[in-house]
């Protein structure tokens, strides 16, 4: 992978994501997938709370919209949030090479098992998406359960 591209500038878009989704009422995580040049793929938000549908995460509706690829292994994904055994299963599944996580205080998600199975991932512990989530997680701890599956 490229060691040149600028994390910190992708991990914005994400971010813009993940407000556009708290904008729509919805869970502030936001994702987006860009080719090993920094050329961005596709980009989504968490919809789950907009259009009723638990499987429609950010990593998924970045994923969706990047439409189909010949192949994965070059291809980074970045997410505010580090990303739930769902998201991992499909950047495993599609041997996407390198997640590039805004923050993983307030969910661990599946960063250590993504390691395991040599998948790099760089966690950013930015205080942007820190703040974000622990803001939106106080004012709505429900839906946040729901979302991570403890509810």
């Amino acid at each position: 992978m490229n060691e040149k591209i600028d994390h910190h500038a992708m991990l914005k878009i994400a971010i813009e994501e993940a407000r556009t989704g708290l904008s729509e009422g919805g869970i502030p995580i936001g994702a987006a997938l860009f080719d090993k040049t920094g050329k961005v793929l596709g980009r989504g938000h968490n919809r789950r709370v907009q259009e009723n549908d638990p499987s429609v995460h950010g990593e998924t509706d970045a994923f969706r919209k990047a439409g189909r690829q010949r192949r994965y292994r070059d291809i980074i994904m970045v997410t505010t949030l580090a990303p739930c055994w769902y998201c991992s299963g499909l950047v495993v599944q599609f041997q996407i090479g390198k997640v590039i996580v805004g923050e993983s205080r307030t969910f661990r998600g599946g960063i250590d098992w993504l390691r395991e199975r040599g998948i790099e991932v760089v966690d950013l512990d930015s205080p942007d998406c820190v703040e974000m989530l622990t803001t939106f997680i106080k004012a709505h701890p429900d839906v946040w359960d729901e979302d991570i599956g403890e509810a």
